[in-house]
């Protein structure tokens, strides 16, 4: 049975704020100082630097002692909407939120990226509250607009995927805003899978399989990982859970169109090759074949020095800057010969 880190019921705006706050909290435990990066690259700005900081010999009106340690203090202030249903009106009450705080954001979050002309038109409001108001602030308040997509690619980069604990927490996390449409699209999204031993039978029957126990997001496609790199793609067909019962294939069909006698065939002998070559029993227990409509080659590495452990998800819409994507064989020769890399 797979654990879950964050309550889930009917989608409300405070429950998908609490459940990023309390993601939020468990990678400040993780490393704060990791946490302090994602949050100047992501949210406070690069020229700032919330953590802790250790001086000698600083002067000050009247005296130069040894040392000192202090911290910046900040502010985010975070409003969550579900439809780009921000209102200009209530953003504006949140400004009345700030105090002398030396770093002073407001964030706002949701699936979409907020409307350009509610951008503009805070924007200048925004702009006049800063000047009209700055001895009494001290520094001005920053306006800054998210996507449950961004803020978990953010947490995704400063995590150690052998660190199984908190790689468990963030895939429930993730699997918890594909599942409320947080993350909105997952059609798009290609999730890389290590393959290893069985990637030549991936290959021969055009599908991929894993333990039905196992939670997985919602994607559009399946990247074959082995040796730092994803070794082919496919774009996903339907999904299948099975096992063999008398000798014969008893299967539900999970999502996709029904499965045909020739998919069966294949998972047939798939199971009874799984055991015969690599001791593996899919027999008795339940597998979900993840079957796509053909995998292409490539060889789209992973350059940084850390192998994953289990799967990556990656935005192709993101990748290809265009919501409509390429055939899948034109996906594969694409990425051929490029780097993970290159697309952050």
């Amino acid at each position: 049975m797979q654990i879950h880190y964050f309550q889930r019921y009917h989608s409300k705006e405070n429950v998908d704020t609490s459940n990023t706050m309390l993601m939020l909290s468990r990678l400040y435990n993780y490393n704060a100082d990791k946490f302090f990066a994602m949050l100047n690259a992501l949210i406070l700005g690069q020229d700032e630097t919330p953590e802790i900081t250790f001086e000698l010999q600083v002067a000050g009106d009247e005296s130069v002692p040894d040392a000192i340690i202090s911290q910046k203090s900040f502010k985010i202030v975070v409003e969550t909407k579900l439809h780009n249903q921000f209102q200009q009106d209530q953003l504006e009450k949140h400004l009345t939120q700030f105090g002398t705080e030396e770093i002073k954001v407001l964030l706002t979050l949701d699936p979409k990226p907020m409307k350009e002309s509610l951008m503009d038109s805070f924007g200048i409001v925004l702009k006049k509250y800063n000047a009209d108001r700055i001895n009494e602030i001290k520094t001005p308040i920053r306006h800054v607009n998210i996507t449950f997509e961004q803020l978990v690619a953010a947490m995704e980069d400063i995590v150690d995927e052998r660190d199984s604990e908190i790689m468990a927490v963030l895939d429930d996390y993730k699997k918890y805003c594909f599942d409320e449409k947080l993350i909105p699209d997952d059609g798009n999204w290609m999730r890389a899978i290590v393959a290893g031993t069985t990637l030549e039978d991936n290959l021969k029957y055009d599908f991929y399989y894993d333990q039905a126990s196992r939670g997985y997001s919602g994607h559009g496609y399946i990247g074959l990982y082995k040796g730092k790199s994803i070794r082919a793609i496919g774009k996903l067909k339907k999904t299948i859970v099975a096992e063999l019962v008398n000798g014969e294939v008893s299967y539900i069909n999970e999502s996709g169109e029904a499965a045909t006698k020739e998919e069966i065939e294949k998972i047939k002998e798939a199971i009874v090759h799984a055991e015969l070559e690599y001791g593996y029993n899919l027999k008795t227990v339940k597998h979900r074949y993840f079957i796509v409509e053909h995998f292409y080659p490539t060889d789209f590495k992973k350059a940084s020095k850390n192998p994953i452990q289990k799967s990556k998800y990656f935005n192709l819409a993101e990748m290809f800057k265009s919501k409509t994507l390429p055939e899948t064989e034109e996906i594969a020769s694409i990425l051929d010969g490029k780097t993970w890399e290159e697309f952050h």
